[in-house]
């Protein structure tokens, strides 16, 4: 009876064979293979914020939450949904069954809510997104300054950084946190409004209707058609003030009559620091399947080849870095 020496001893060419056949795939494979900290695993769960300014938690739960929930609950394969409100947001998780499509899930849940939006409060917006590992960054830096101001520092990381980056091969978005928006504030009286017969619907419908671009028309000129535009943007705080409210017999009524118009900042809920000051953070997620290395390495270079174009106010830091744990 043959003994497994003695199969060994027969079948050692084969044997060989197939461990050289194995040791070359696993080496191809190693140079194929994305590499990353998680495993491309995607979770049955899709999770959608909402977002409806400073609306009351109650007041939130009743005109946003649950008409969102009642929305997705008749999507096929929903097992549970979970929220949590706070003043102005909220979050629903949506769980499914395991192994069902989530890229279908997650189209259905986007159709649900489109239909059910013209039925929300005015301005709520919305963002749907699957849990899986590509949902968090795998990098991110810490733009900061002494000197520039942090509407200076979120400028340019939205429109200088952001776009560079996200040329790089296998990133599927930068995010921006931190920061400051600037804007201009109308700070309005309400005894001069009164006064005047007027509303504070009055000032903004004003202002809107005063700060707008629209194609108007087009002229044909020596075998040429130039095309028109009525441009009335507001670029600065004279011509805020300047605005007209209202016209009648007793002249007119101008935004500087009943407003004080300032220079601000977009109201902030949060505030992001590196190495005890005000920063913004530039933060890279890649796409599934991505390689996490490789991406760190070619966000590395395309920083380091742009440093030149910066400010030297700016200091860049590396604030987390998924490719070195």
């Amino acid at each position: 009876m043959m003994n497994i020496r003695d199969w060994l001893k027969s079948h050692r060419r084969s044997i060989l064979f197939m461990l050289a056949v194995f040791a070359v795939g696993g080496l191809f494979a190693s140079f194929t293979l994305p590499v990353a900290l998680f495993p491309q695993v995607t979770f049955p769960r899709i999770v959608v914020s909402l977002d409806a300014g400073d609306r009351p938690s109650d007041l939130m739960s009743i005109e946003v939450t649950r008409p969102v929930e009642e929305a997705v609950r008749a999507i096929p394969g929903v097992r549970t949904i979970r929220s949590v409100t706070t003043r102005g947001a909220a979050d629903i998780s949506i769980n499914f069954n395991w192994g069902q499509d989530m890229i279908s899930a997650m189209l259905q849940v986007e159709s649900a809510i489109n239909q059910t939006l013209p039925k929300l409060p005015a301005g709520t917006s919305y963002e749907v997104r699957r849990m899986d590992p590509t949902v968090f960054p795998v990098l991110a830096y810490s733009l900061t300054s002494d000197t520039l101001s942090p509407v200076r520092l979120r400028d340019i990381a939205l429109y200088e950084l952001r776009p560079l980056l996200s040329t790089v091969m296998g990133v599927a978005r930068i995010g921006v946190q931190g920061g400051d928006t600037a804007e201009y504030q109308v700070i309005v009286d309400p005894e001069k409004l009164m006064a005047l017969g007027l509303t504070v619907q009055d000032v903004a419908t004003a202002l809107s209707a005063s700060n707008v671009v629209q194609a108007v028309g087009r002229v044909e000129e020596n075998y040429k058609l130039y095309l028109t535009i009525s441009d009335t943007r507001i670029k600065n705080i004279r011509q805020i003030a300047d605005t007209v409210i209202r016209t009648g017999p007793n002249g007119l009524v101008r935004v500087e009559d009943v407003a004080r118009v300032l220079k601000g900042k977009v109201p902030k809920w949060t505030r992001v620091s590196a190495d005890g000051h005000r920063a913004v953070i530039i933060q890279v997620f890649q796409q599934p399947g991505g390689n996490t290395v490789k991406i760190a390495s070619e966000i590395k270079k395309k920083l380091a080849a742009y440093r030149k174009h910066l400010p030297k106010e700016i200091r860049i830091a590396n604030w987390y870095d998924q490719s070195d744990l």
